[in-house]
């Protein structure tokens, strides 16, 4: 089960949130650091910072490419700014896409990112604070604030780099003393484990972790048409743009073509153009490459002939904005040269439309755990039911005019988290994806209500997204008539574990809310029996083990269960623990004796039989034990509903490590929850929802327990 620790930072977590914390002005201090009491105590006493939490050295680095004993980190130094240069800066004349040129480590999609955010500066220092310098209040510590997961949160870095032969061995400015990037990237790497963590990657979840936004992808090879405008209105809403060309082989990694594109490469969109070219119109984009060189030698390259048949002014002002690793090209040759265009959407703003409207935006958590709440995409459909599920309710169509149509735009963003940490024990992306159900009429109106196996049997979905994917995120935008729909996100395979958010953003205001059960309990009025009702049988057995006091110890209904159950050939059973006959014992036991007489073993034991039914119900395969999966409807049929989180608890407590759940574990599980209910009951008369309790009674109720 859940550690009460655990369990108990969980809903601290949720009390913050809800006062605001992680919003970008009140930002989360990563692994409780806080930036300005740490500088304050390295002032005062004279030293400079040296990170606890990502110490300078080889695990830092990384574990495979980068691990302690690879040739790629054999020599690295860690050495602070003021020991490369003579006069180091954090940022000189303002932050620029020559800052980010690209070292030894795989990073050029978050190096893209980086790039196409200092063309913002207002974004740009949202991520790097005002303020910091090597030379006022210099304590060699600085602090970037990054999204993470729906929360801003404030990392605090040492500025020790990692060096060889005296120069980064990661990012670097073309101006060598000039150090932001370098400390943005190192920040980032400890939010990810390390730099190795950071290698291969979308441009995308830069762009979204400097932003907070939302990103959508375009395949070039089969694009809107309206494609130029699309990006065209994406600049000037100050979305940050990244493209890249795919790569069909390992051989075709950073290989460079005929016209010097690198292929699998990460290139950031920083400009959009129209010229009179000839008399003609000719749409003109421009493109950087963050390692700062090796550029397109196509048309409109640097030096081409075509900038001699353009109006001088033009040329002048579109050569004069250029940086080095930057270029022009025409749109045609772009749309024909590259696979892949990425745009994070800032506000975000409406995606494709002339007007800037924003987006209503919801953000959910959840998780997908194993046996619980794992049930893979459509393909399984024993257990896809059991994905967690979000409704949404349309309630406005879009304003547009030229659209026959009556339906609502929205987009919904999937995305896993944490997933690059887990790369040092083996862990990646899992493919992931998400499909979309519009509501039974029954379930209408109502969101305490998950919807189980045979609604996705008898109805297809209305939309899902376009594939299945291994990206941290995948998004699709789908417009749909007013209603009410059901989002229900899933990785390809079961049994995949990993924590997710879903973001849906409406054009209109609509209702978001998740679908759950809501935690109820049917349970029977207390069963009245006499001694009198009971068979002679039963007695005769009872009396044996019980003796002249006609009370059975813990000990005493181990052994009598254990041998009633050996007879159950169906039964899959490593006999009931002494903790499980101490719940039960806490469950019946009416006179606080700690033992059961005669009676309340009887009604103990019409409980089990009763469960007994209910497991032989679920038990679909008749193999001895029930999945985790089927357990959720046995306990739905024996009286309580419990939402996804309980579920959770449910299954990491009782079933093992093949997701089966044996009939002791079952027994022990609905004691457990009717022994929870009657007390919480017992606390709450007025039936409030809410029990008040001393430190005693809160004790007594867990220690027991």
């Amino acid at each position: 089960m859940m550690p009460f620790g655990g369990m108990a930072a969980r809903l601290q977590r949720d009390r913050l949130r809800a006062e605001g914390v992680g919003e970008h002005n009140n930002a989360i201090k990563y692994l409780n650091q806080d930036y300005e009491a740490l500088k304050q105590e390295c002032i005062e006493s004279g030293t400079l910072f040296r990170d606890p939490q990502f110490p300078a050295g080889p695990s830092a680095l990384g574990f495979k490419e980068l691990g302690p004993h690879s040739s790629k980190t054999r020599g690295v130094e860690w050495k602070r700014p003021s020991e490369l240069v003579d006069d180091p800066q954090f940022i000189v004349g303002g932050a620029t896409r020559t800052d980010i040129c690209q070292g030894a480590l795989g990073d050029c999609w978050l190096l893209a990112a980086i790039g196409s955010l200092t063309l913002n500066e207002e974004l740009l220092h949202r991520v790097v604070p005002h303020g910091q310098s090597f030379q006022e209040d210099y304590a060699g510590i600085f602090h970037f604030q990054i999204w993470q997961f729906g929360e801003w949160v404030d990392v605090v870095v040492d500025d020790q780099l990692p060096t060889k032969d005296g120069e980064l061995l990661f990012v670097h400015s073309a101006e060598c003393t000039e150090f932001w990037s370098a400390l943005l990237e190192k920040a980032y790497a400890k939010l990810n484990g390390c730099y190795e963590s950071l290698s291969g990657g979308s441009t995308t979840e830069g762009f979204e972790d400097f932003t907070g936004g939302v990103a959508e992808m375009y395949d070039l090879k089969r694009p809107p048409r309206n494609m130029g405008h699309i990006i065209r209105k994406a600049l000037e809403r100050g979305s940050l743009l990244g493209c890249s060309i795919d790569i069909t082989s390992a051989f075709d990694m950073e290989a460079v073509t005929f016209k010097k594109l690198v292929k699998g490469h990460a290139y950031s969109v920083t400009a959009f153009r129209e010229v009179n070219y000839r008399g003609q119109p000719e749409q003109l984009i421009r493109i950087r490459n963050p390692w700062g060189q090796v550029e397109w030698t196509g048309a409109w390259s640097d030096g081409s002939s075509e900038w001699n048949n353009i109006d001088p002014g033009d040329r002048e002002e579109l050569q004069l904005k250029m940086e080095d690793g930057e270029f022009w090209m025409s749109f045609r040759d772009f749309m024909r040269e590259f696979s892949r265009l990425e745009i994070c959407n800032l506000t975000p703003d409406a995606l494709t439309k002339d007007d800037l409207s924003r987006w209503h935006t919801q953000v959910f958590e959840g998780t997908w755990r194993r046996g619980s709440t794992a049930g893979g995409c459509r393909n399984h459909p024993a257990t896809f039911w059991i994905n967690p599920q979000f409704k949404i309710k349309l309630l406005e169509e879009d304003d547009d005019p030229g659209d026959d149509e009556v339906a609502c735009s929205f987009l919904v963003a999937l995305m896993q988290k944490h997933r690059r940490r887990e790369r040092r024990v083996g862990g990646d992306m899992h493919t992931i994806g998400f499909a979309v159900y519009e509501v039974p009429e029954e379930a209408q109106g109502s969101q305490n209500v998950h919807l189980k196996k045979d609604f996705f049997l008898r109805n297809q979905s209305r939309a899902r997204s376009e594939t299945f994917i291994n990206l941290r995120e995948v998004s699709n935008q789908i417009r749909l008539p007013p209603g009410e729909y059901i989002v229900v996100p899933s990785t390809f395979e079961p049994h995949k574990e990993a924590d997710f958010i879903l973001r849906v953003f409406t054009e209109k205001q609509s209702d978001t809310e998740e679908l759950d059960e809501e935690i109820s309990a049917d349970l029977a009025d207390e069963e009245e029996i006499t001694e009198d009702d009971i068979e002679d049988g039963f007695k005769n057995m009872f009396q044996q083990l019980a003796g002249e006091d006609m009370e059975i110890s813990v000990f005493e209904l181990r052994t009598i269960l254990n041998r009633v159950i050996a007879r159950h050939k169906d039964l899959k059973t490593d006999g009931f623990s002494l903790d499980s006959c101490r719940n039960m014992v806490n469950l019946m036991d009416k006179d606080g004796s700690a033992r059961l007489g005669l009676v309340e073993f009887q009604v103990l034991w019409n409980k089990i039989r009763s469960w007994l039914t209910i497991f032989r119900q679920y038990d679909l395969d008749k193999s001895g034990t029930m999945s985790s999966y089927e357990m959720r409807m046995a306990l739905e049929s024996a009286g309580f509903k419990l939402n996804n989180k309980l579920h959770q608890v449910v299954v990491a407590r009782y079933a093992d490590a093949d997701m089966g759940v044996d009939f002791d574990n079952f027994v022990c599980c609905l004691v457990k929850l009717e022994a929870m209910f009657r007390f919480f009951r017992s606390m709450d008369p007025e039936g409030t929802g809410t029990a008040v309790m001393n430190l005693t009674e809160w004790l007594l109720l867990t220690m027991c327990g």
